[in-house]
């Protein structure tokens, strides 16, 4: 084959094992072998539509096979694939599309009035819907081989990362990014051929995609794929389809642990359970470890495709709270400014280099170079090591708040809730959560002569911004605090306005 991307992984693994079953949604199974077929007719299809090497194709949809369909698709054709985030608003879609280019658009019949109502200037040029109209594209197409020539180090796909600007940035992952992630997790989780995935986690983020789902089809297992996570259907899965290998963040298996059928659910065929996101609570880890489970933490990226720590079994309860050591074909360092290694217990930045890290953002020439240093790629994230080499990850340099597994940056909200005519300033900071770790909060400051409705303020953001990036409470402050030259002071603000209950809040 002179493809040597991801388009050719349903080929590949069809000549070796054909019957074997790839997939499985709502009780629907596909084999490799159809898998192959699909994913070539579709290609065909796309071709008709003027889909060329290099062309963008956008996806828009829950897990679902069409998903990945269009992955491997986009791959045999040389071309792009640009997975979109199922929970942004019409705007943030809009910005994507237009941002990447793409000249097509796959989605799930869901998000039909979302794309109806898309401005013309995303330069989307053909939209097909699943379902149906999908189904009889496939059945139209050629299942005539592709033989499109791809290199490994070709443009795969364009992953978008919000980013302290305010404006997410599309990661561009290689078909040799994701490879090499692939065999590291291959390496380090010592999957099996039959190892039978539940995804749950959201294929549009890079660990859904890249921790699980392709390194077990690279594997020849099957993945089973479920739209939406919850507690009990996910305990009825483990069952039914003797699930071994899970991913989830901290949420999900604490809302597992906590449900009323926990003590006697049957979780004995699973082996492995990946987490990532955020740290894991030591009570989530006892709960598991009295059910005889372990979790393998890890820490990564979308810019590292994404995977760049990994803690193993052996190691979780004795280095419970790190990140780990890096993954087998990765190299990270945690660095001082000047990138000079860290001594023992000292705190620096976190870097990562290797054949899994992005060649770059879409577009954006010189936010890439500001990225790297010397080869490594500066994460922006804080930590320390310990005399075993063990990684924790101590702080955000970059302000991003995690809630839930999702990342949130807090520019890109305050660069709207400034557009609000009554709002002269404002700060967005993280708080605690029960349920989702941390939420977003914002503290704001009124224009002369105003008086701010903080639910006002919050209803003003709907529909602009995804749910879960709109804050969960307001605060009405006088002030900010700030530096001499006029600088905000994040730190403080945390410090005022980030206990559960602060003064002048008005929560929503």
């Amino acid at each position: 084959m002179r493809n040597e991307g991801l388009g050719s992984w349903p080929a590949r693994r069809a000549r070796k094992t054909p019957h074997r079953t790839a997939l499985i949604h709502d009780e629907r199974s596909i084999d490799y072998r159809t898998l192959h077929t699909r994913t070539t007719r579709l290609a065909h299809a796309l071709r008709t539509r003027g889909i060329r090497r290099g062309d963008r194709v956008a996806h828009l949809g829950p897990n679902h096979p069409a998903y990945l369909e269009t992955l491997f698709a986009a791959g045999l054709l040389g071309a792009v694939f640009v997975p979109l985030n199922t929970r942004l608003a019409a705007p943030e879609i809009a910005y994507q599309l237009a941002d990447s280019g793409a000249k097509a658009l796959i989605h799930g019949p869901a998000h039909a009035g979302l794309v109806a109502a898309l401005p013309t200037g995303t330069g989307v040029r053909t939209c097909l819907e699943t379902g149906d109209a999908y189904e009889k594209a496939l059945a139209a197409a050629s299942a005539e081989p592709i033989d499109e020539p791809v290199t490994p180090d070709d443009t795969c796909l364009i992953m978008y990362t919000s980013g302290t600007t305010g404006r997410p940035k599309g990661a561009m992952l290689t078909h040799a990014n994701i490879t090499w992630n692939a065999v590291n997790v291959l390496v380090d989780h010592d999957l099996f051929a039959d190892e039978r995935a539940l995804v749950s986690a959201p294929l549009f983020h890079t660990a859904g995609l890249n921790m699980i789902t392709l390194p077990v089809l690279l594997k020849g297992g099957t993945c089973v794929l479920v739209e939406a996570f919850g507690p009990e259907a996910t305990l009825d899965l483990i069952e039914r389809h003797r699930i071994t290998f899970m991913f989830g963040v901290p949420t999900m298996f604490d809302q597992m642990a906590r449900h009323p059928r926990w003590a006697n659910a049957d979780l004995s065929s699973l082996h492995i359970l990946t987490c990532g996101g955020s740290p894991v609570p030591s009570p989530l880890i006892a709960a598991y470890q009295q059910r005889g489970l372990t979790f393998l933490q890890g820490y990564g990226m979308t810019e590292a495709a994404p995977g760049a720590l990994s803690l193993d079994t052996e190691h979780a309860t004795g280095k419970a709270g790190s990140a780990g050591v890096p993954h087998f074909f990765s190299d990270v360092q945690v660095v001082r400014p000047d990138l000079t290694p860290v001594d023992i217990g000292e705190t620096g930045e976190v870097v990562v280099r290797g054949p899994h890290v992005m060649s770059g953002y879409w577009g954006l020439p010189e936010e890439t170079e500001a990225a790297f240093a010397n080869g490594w790629f500066r994460s922006g994230d804080a930590a320390r090591v310990d005399k075993d080499g063990y990684v924790y990850i101590v702080d955000r340099i970059k302000d991003m708040i995690i809630s839930g597994g999702e990342n949130i940056y807090p520019a890109e909200i305050e660069d709207l809730l400034l557009t609000h005519p009554g709002i002269a300033e404002c700060a967005v900071i993280g708080v605690p959560d029960e349920k989702w770790g941390e939420v977003p909060r914002a503290v704001v400051v009124p224009a002369a002569g105003t008086e701010l409705d903080p639910e006002q303020v919050l209803a003003s953001l709907s529909g602009r911004l995804a749910k879960y990036k709109i804050p969960k409470s307001v605060v009405v402050a006088d002030e900010l605090p700030r530096t001499a030259s006029g600088k905000l002071l994040k730190s403080r603000v945390r410090h005022r306005y980030g206990t559960p209950n602060p003064q002048q809040e008005a929560d929503t």
